[in-house]
């Protein structure tokens, strides 16, 4: 009997091929799945195996046309005597022990099934230990294709981990380079950045961390409510500032808003006397606005006016600008806000222009502030494209910032303060 195995991706590929190999008579005896060996099996879809028998024929001599002369008969040597071959047979069951001689082509579960009796007692061949050999490789080589694909996973975790720490260090990079580059002093961009990193944990995103540090740039900076209504006689708001900043067109704008948009009843004085264009250009604006105006030349004068005008909702004063390192103008400034002072409470605004370097805005923001404590005018915010000085100033002072201005336009180009544009402006936009 010829006894063969043969495998297919399926069950009638397998058994065509055992048919066309040994014949349409070929008896299939067993059919199973079964992986291919090695690596390859790991990955592939599983096999069909089927176990195909077949008698030999045996040579059919009356057809031979010539006898030849007869060999010496020869009795055949008996074949070694195998294990199972000694195993006492089961009684009155010859099947069962021819089937014993058939279990190198069975399953150890379709043998146990034919031959209960053996059990355990059933000896492994050399081509089943081989299998087995296999088997266990394989088990083995599965263990560690697992676990180099774990790692694989770790990695790749690891690798995703690495990858979105990066990509927020870069993004606190950029937030630091945009700071800089927007001339917000190094000490204050530092600590924004220390804030961002604080919150630089695992699951994380940019979006947050960029609507984290906008809304802390906006309540860093506050709100103001700008010059504040009068209760019992008219508001005296006094501006104050060094030269060239645009104090004088900032009143009129100022004046000109309340005057004729809010219908408040408004007048304008001015001690800068020995700036005589930006008195008269005043006086311009007053004539313009149909507003009363006065020239005070000293802490007297200035008592007066204000006498005359206790019926107005709104004093505006105009000041001199005079250099930091101008000791007598800085004298003659303070005794003119002390004697507004006696009259009424005063409102005191620092007008400064954007444009000036940080360390010049901070003497001059050291000098003023020992006259009086004063709140914040930024003019000029069209002349320049980096707006790092007003979040410098504004954290520097402690000081509110209540308007903006971005051009000479009366009195259109002034603006509430808006924390929002400012800060998207820092932020690059």
């Amino acid at each position: 009997m010829i006894i063969k195995k043969f495998t297919g991706k399926t069950e009638e590929e397998a058994v065509k091929a055992a048919q066309i190999e040994l014949g349409a008579q070929a008896v299939i005896m067993n059919v199973k799945k079964a992986k291919k060996k090695g690596l390859a099996g790991i990955f592939s879809r599983p096999l069909v195996e089927v176990t195909a028998a077949i008698e030999e024929e045996k040579p059919d001599i009356t057809t031979s046309a010539v006898v030849p002369k007869a060999a010496p008969i020869q009795k055949p040597s008996p074949s070694p005597r195998t294990k199972e071959d000694s195993l006492p047979a089961p009684k009155g069951d010859n099947v069962e022990k021819k089937i014993s001689k058939y279990k190198d082509v069975l399953t150890d579960e379709e043998y146990e099934k034919l031959h209960p009796e053996l059990g355990s007692t059933k000896e492994e061949t050399p081509k089943r230990r081989s299998s087995d050999k296999l088997d266990n490789l394989q088990e083995l080589i599965e263990q560690q294709l697992k676990t180099v694909m774990d790692q694989d996973a770790a990695k790749t975790s690891s690798d995703n981990k690495n990858s979105g720490n990066k990509e927020i260090m870069s993004f606190i990079k950029l937030i630091y380079t945009t700071l800089i580059n927007n001339e917000v002093d190094e000490k204050y961009a530092n600590d924004l950045v220390e804030e961002i990193e604080k919150l630089s944990k695992p699951g994380v995103t940019i979006d947050y961390l960029l609507s984290n540090i906008y809304q802390k740039l906006i309540l860093k900076f506050g709100v103001s409510d700008g010059i504040t209504e009068p209760k019992d006689g008219p508001r005296v708001v006094v501006f104050i500032g060094p030269t060239g900043v645009g104090k004088t067109t900032t009143i009129a704008k100022l004046a000109s808003d309340f005057s004729v948009n809010q219908k408040k009843k408004v007048a304008l004085v001015t001690s800068a006397t020995y700036r005589i264009k930006a008195a008269e250009q005043l006086r311009t604006y007053a004539e313009i606005m149909d507003v009363p105006f006065r020239v005070v030349y000293t802490a007297d004068d200035l008592k007066d006016s204000l006498g005359e005008f206790k019926e107005q909702d709104y004093i505006f004063v105009d000041t001199a600008g005079y250099s930091p390192k101008d000791v007598e103008k800085r004298e003659e400034m303070k005794q003119i806000l002390d004697a507004a002072k006696e009259i009424t409470e005063i409102e005191t605004y620092l007008v400064l222009s954007v444009t000036t370097k940080y360390r010049d805005l901070r003497t001059i923001c050291d000098i003023y502030k020992e006259m009086d404590d004063f709140k914040l005018v930024f003019t000029k915010l069209d002349e320049t494209s980096t707006l790092g000085n007003i979040y410098n100033i504004r954290i520097y002072t402690g000081a509110e910032i209540s308007y903006v201005t971005d051009g000479q336009d009366v009195p259109d180009d002034i603006e509430a303060f808006n924390p929002q544009s400012i800060v998207r402006a820092i932020l690059g936009g």
